[in-house]
């Protein structure tokens, strides 16, 4: 999906620079009360179009970016260089960071709910142990995403409608779920655009698990984390629950 939604994922958000300077504010504060001032290193492993590695980056934090999507990978560049940034990108899964260059880092983010794209327990062990092998001694893993434990005792069909304003004309938002079995299902995201000569409507589709805490938390514990935390919205002030975790 990430590859053809490139081009229009900044506009899932309100604003897309307002939500880059917020989650930067909030991701790199805990960070660095855990690993200390920047310039960190940091590896962005699900980096996406650069929602979280542009902020880190602009915060005076060392990133590095990667993601599955080459698509994704080619819009973060083009971000990363409109905004001045020396962000080193690389096409890769996260279920195996070890082609990677630039470790040992300070710290793993995989943001935005990216762990739902792994789409089975398997995946999420790999994707642990992979984060781990990148990271220093006492290194630090943040990851956010859905609280998927409630979702799969909902079972919502879908998500929004949003309605967004960009100077007059509207921009809607809203997911589709169609449950396919009790910790998956697919996602058909629709953004529909008023313009001056009538309605723009896109459409992607996605397979996504819904990872329970207990599976991801006992993912980190096998992969030699420690100091697993998991912290809520109102604790942090972000739109999805946190997960912190510690390499000794």
């Amino acid at each position: 999906m990430y590859d053809s939604l490139a081009a229009s994922y900044h506009l899932i958000f309100e604003d897309w620079d307002a939500s880059i300077a917020r989650q930067a504010r909030v991701l790199g504060s805990l960070l660095e009360s855990a690993r200390g001032a920047a310039p960190l290193r940091i590896l962005d492993a699900a980096c996406g179009i650069g929602t979280q590695a542009l902020g880190l980056a602009m915060r005076g934090h060392l990133v590095t970016g990667s993601d599955l999507s080459e698509g994704a990978i080619a819009r973060a560049r083009e971000e990363a260089a409109a905004r001045n940034l020396v962000i080193p990108l690389y096409t890769a899964d996260m279920r195996d960071l070890s082609g990677v260059p630039g470790g040992p880092f300070d710290a793993v983010v995989i943001a935005d709910n990216a762990l739902a794209h792994l789409l089975t327990d398997d995946d999420v062990d790999r994707a642990a142990r992979a984060a781990a092998g990148q990271l220093a001694p006492g290194g630090v893993w943040l990851a956010t995403l859905r609280d998927f434990d409630t979702l799969v005792r909902q079972r919502p069909a879908s998500q929004g409608p949003v309605f967004y304003d960009d100077h007059g004309r509207r921009r809607i938002i809203y997911q589709i779920w169609d449950w396919t079995a009790e910790r998956h299902y697919t996602v058909h995201l629709h953004i529909l655009l008023q313009t001056a000569g009538g309605w723009d409507s896109r459409h992607f589709t996605s397979e996504s698990h819904a990872v329970s805490r207990h599976t991801l938390s006992s993912a980190l514990a096998a992969a030699g984390f420690q100091s697993i935390r998991w912290m809520e919205p109102a604790e942090t002030g972000l739109y999805q629950p946190l997960l912190l975790a510690r390499l000794p």
